[in-house]
């Protein structure tokens, strides 16, 4: 995928469906969350390993853009990215496919706040480097 170096896979769960079995458009955003912890945990140590540093990275947007549905128990690829890391926001985009076809892409925006007053904070520098190595792979 063109400008993406990382994805993982979901499997539509029958939970996440409606009464004719198409995906419910808020399990996206769900699927959206798995993808970006992934990435973290590919490239950064994940997750946790911010939340030990004395920091929280809060989501402060989320956009979906839906082209195609999705059904019960298809497999979708969910593919990440991390930009505009910039002070104490960055930005993820998202490309969902099935097979090769688009069925929704999207972004989510963050920010870094300090975990014990939640007053902004900047991207710590390891962070920050650890993003900019996993997207340099992306070229």
């Amino acid at each position: 995928m063109d400008g993406f170096s990382f994805s993982t896979d979901v499997r539509i769960r029958f939970a996440e469906t409606d009464a004719q079995g198409i995906a419910h458009h808020a399990s996206f955003v769900v699927w959206l969350e798995v993808a970006r912890v992934a990435y973290l945990a590919a490239h950064a140590g994940g997750y946790q390993a911010i939340r030990d540093q004395g920091v929280e990275a809060l989501t402060t947007e989320a956009c979906v853009r839906y082209h195609r549905a999705a059904y019960f128990d298809e497999t979708l690829r969910v593919w990440a990215r991390c930009t505009d890391v910039r002070g104490a926001r960055f930005r993820y985009e998202y490309r969902v496919e099935r097979a090769g076809e688009l069925v929704a892409d999207g972004h989510t925006l963050h920010a870094t706040v300090d975990r014990e007053t939640y007053r902004p904070t900047r991207v710590p520098a390891w962070l920050a480097e650890a993003i900019a190595r996993a997207e340099s792979a992306a070229g």
